[in-house]
């Protein structure tokens, strides 16, 4: 079959020749032979000419190949038209596969870890941007350099220069100002490749240390109280029978009674803060916030016993959609604060009114002994004082601003602190306007 294909397109491609040929034949019989030869050989000349034309446009179509072949190139139509489809395939091929990598390189630029290719000099040949945020890299700039040189650290060096990496790496780099915590791990790929995996762990070793300082915290908290009722009970246990008068053992009494009632106030303030981390939003009940704030003034001034003056702006109409026991502890939590932190003589005023801006403001002003700078943004930790020992002899269990602080966030609201040191402080709560109700339903708590 395929030699009778091959004579076929043998005798397709020469028949011209053959026919030029018996007609010079012709010519030269019937004039005479030398001009026979001489139209034979025009012919052949021609022929190379055509020839030439034609290949002339083939070189320049080799040239480039993604142009279309050209056209009446005679011989050669046959032999470049396999070769130009099969260039076809070849170039949409490599255009699908270059998409393919194209998603998967922005795939790696997308990726929330950061991700670093080394060669087997340990130098870096790409990285994405969540390594560059990581680490400060530029990509262009820092193309080709050293793994070392762009993580200096005697641990990092160490950790790289295994032969593996079992384990990731905790690494604390600074980038931009700021310390990262980076766990780091590599891993071999290809042939005599790496590549260095970073995530920011940052967060995570924050909320460790908020922990193992909360454990720390209420350990302490509740040592004090516990140790004070141990030894009055082992005091009272050991002494003889009349060893000490009625009086004493009332005040003994009296002195345990307090530090039960503290660890039950700091128990107590802990299932509240647990209760509003775990919660979801708060609910939209219509709630009678006066009402709350005449409450709590009542309570503030039984706790001052009338050693403060208390001023009192309030705007009874005046409404919210919330959830009333978390706003109610936090109303209190203000004002037991400005009690406590306020000298005798000082004036503690309680305000509720709309804001020109359609939202609602909850506030707090006393004339107490102030607030440095430098504490204000640490105020919501959970035990943080700025004078332990007057918190206690106050009372206060240390979590107050902090249950303040989350019933604000459950209720999209705005706490804020403005105090200046020995001027007194400015407690505020801006609640979004969405909650705001202006008219109060007669069913309202």
């Amino acid at each position: 079959m395929h030699r009778h294909l091959a004579a076929g397109e043998l005798a397709r491609r020469w028949w011209p020749v053959a026919a030029w040929a018996a007609f010079s034949c012709a010519v030269g019989a019937w004039a005479r032979p030398l001009l026979g030869w001489q139209v034979f050989g025009c012919g052949l000349l021609l022929a190379a000419l055509a020839g030439g034309l034609r290949l002339a446009r083939v070189a320049r179509w080799a040239q480039n190949t993604e142009a279309p072949l050209p056209v009446s190139i005679g011989p050669w139509d046959d032999a470049l038209a396999p070769v130009y489809r099969k260039l076809r395939k070849n170039a949409l091929e490599a255009n699908h596969m270059q998409q393919q990598l194209d998603q998967l390189m922005l795939a790696a630029q997308a990726l929330p870890d950061g991700a670093i290719a080394l060669n087997d000099a340990m130098q870096l040949i790409w990285s994405n941007r969540t390594a560059c945020e990581h680490l400060g890299l530029d990509p262009e700039r820092d193309k080709n350099a050293s793994i070392f040189h762009i993580l200096r650290s005697p641990d990092f060096a160490a950790y790289a220069r295994q032969e593996s990496w079992p384990t990731p790496l905790l690494l604390h780099h600074q980038s931009g100002g700021h310390d990262k915590a980076l766990q780091v791990q590599m891993a071999p790929y290809g042939v005599g490749q790496f590549l260095v995996v970073t995530r920011d762990v940052t967060q995570v070793e924050k909320l460790e240390t908020t922990r193992k300082d909360f454990v720390a915290n209420v350990s302490h908290e509740l040592r004090t109280p516990l140790t004070v009722l141990s030894g009055f009970l082992e005091t009272l246990r050991e002494m003889p029978e009349g060893a000490i008068s009625d009086e004493q053992e009332a005040h003994y009494l009296q002195l345990m009674y307090e530090q039960a009632r503290r660890m039950e106030a700091i128990v107590s303030d802990l299932l509240t803060l647990s209760t509003l981390e775990s919660s979801p939003a708060a609910e939209g009940t219509p709630v009678r916030v006066a009402l709350l704030v005449h409450n709590a003034l009542q309570q503030a001034k039984a706790l001052s016993n009338g050693e403060h003056v208390f001023v009192e702006k309030v705007d009874d109409g005046l409404g919210l959609r919330g959830t009333e026991t978390e706003l109610a502890s936090a109303i209190s939590n203000l004002l037991t604060n400005a009690v406590r932190y306020t000298p005798k003589g000082g004036t503690i005023t309680a305000s509720w009114y709309a804001t020109e801006d359609g939202r609602a403001c909850y506030s707090v002003q006393d004339t107490g002994i102030g607030i440095a700078q430098e504490d204000i943004p640490r105020l919501t930790e959970r035990f943080y004082r700025v004078d332990r020992g007057r918190s206690r002899g106050t009372g206060g269990t240390g979590l107050g601003l902090a249950i303040t602080k989350h019933v604000a966030m459950r209720h999209q609201a705005e706490f804020s602190i403005r105090s200046r040191h020995g001027e007194g402080s400015l407690f505020s709560l801006h609640f979004p306007a969405a909650r705001v109700l202006r008219r109060l339903p007669e069913t309202a708590a």
